[in-house]
C-alpha cells in the first residue's frame, strides 16, 4: 500500500537529465514536467542553465553539477563552475567530492574544498556527491565526517554515472552519520517502491529521471 501521494514524492524530486546527448528542447522538456508537476528542482547540464533560468523565470529551482561525474577536477576549477553556474542562474548546485580525499583520508583537504564550493554558491544550496558505490564502508563514514564538518547543505550518494546508484544501506548510513545535514538519493532509482523506501529512509531529495513519467496520470 503506498504512504505517500504521487504530489508529495514529486515535490522531493530533482527531476533529472544528464545525459551527454540531451540537446535544448530534451531539457525544456524537462523543465515544462519539472513546472507542471511541482518537482523540487531540475537538475541538468551547467551549459544549459542560463537557458533553462530564462525559460523557467523563477518558476522552478535550477539545479546543475560540478566536477561532474569525476570529481577529481581542481579546487580552483569546481569555484569557477560554480560561480559561472550561479551568475546563470543555477538555485542548486551538485558538486561531486574529491574521492582522493577520502579514500587517502584527508578529511582536513575535503572540508576546506567543499567550503571553497559553498562559499562560491552565494547563498545557493550546495550538494555534496560522495560516490558511495567507489567507497568501502569506513571510506563512506569518514565522508560522512567530511560533509558533516563542512558547510555544505546536504550529502548525495551518487552521480548514477559509476557502478551504481543509491541503496537502502547506504541511504541508511548516510542518515544516521551524516548529522546535521539533508540527505539526497540518486541513481537507479526507477519505482514508486524505490522512492518511498528511500523516504522512509529519511532521505529529503531523490535524483531521478523516472518518477515524473510513472506519477504523472495520478498527477493530471
Amino acid at each position: 500500500m503506498r504512504k505517500y501521494s504521487a504530489e508529495y514524492i514529486l515535490s522531493h524530486c530533482d527531476h533529472t537529465d544528464l545525459k551527454q546527448t540531451s540537446v535544448w528542447q530534451d531539457i525544456r522538456a524537462l523543465c515544462d514536467e519539472g513546472m507542471r508537476y511541482r518537482t523540487a528542482s531540475v537538475c541538468i547540464p551547467a551549459c544549459f542553465v542560463k537557458q533553462a533560468s530564462d525559460y523557467v523565470c523563477g518558476k522552478l529551482a535550477i539545479c546543475t553539477v560540478i566536477g561532474f561525474p569525476n570529481g577529481y577536477s581542481t579546487t580552483q576549477t569546481k569555484v569557477f563552475e560554480t560561480a559561472q553556474a550561479v551568475a546563470d542562474g543555477a538555485d542548486e548546485i551538485d558538486m561531486v567530492i574529491n574521492i582522493s580525499h577520502i579514500v587517502s583520508g584527508n578529511v582536513k583537504a575535503a572540508v576546506e574544498e567543499i567550503n571553497a564550493v559553498k562559499a562560491a554558491c552565494g547563498g545557493k544550496l550546495l550538494k555534496v556527491i560522495i560516490e558511495t558505490c567507489l567507497l568501502t564502508e569506513e571510506q563512506k563514514v569518514l565522508a560522512c565526517k567530511a560533509v558533516a564538518a563542512s558547510d555544505a547543505d546536504f550529502i548525495k550518494t551518487s552521480t548514477g554515472f559509476s557502478k551504481h546508484g543509491a541503496t537502502p544501506g547506504d541511504v541508511s548510513l548516510l542518515v544516521r552519520e551524516c548529522t546535521g545535514k539533508s540527505v539526497k538519493a540518486a541513481g537507479g532509482i526507477r519505482s514508486v517502491e524505490d522512492a518511498e523506501t528511500y523516504l522512509d529512509l529519511g532521505a529529503s531529495r531523490l535524483g531521478t529521471s523516472a518518477l515524473v513519467k510513472l506519477l504523472a496520470k495520478e498527477v493530471d
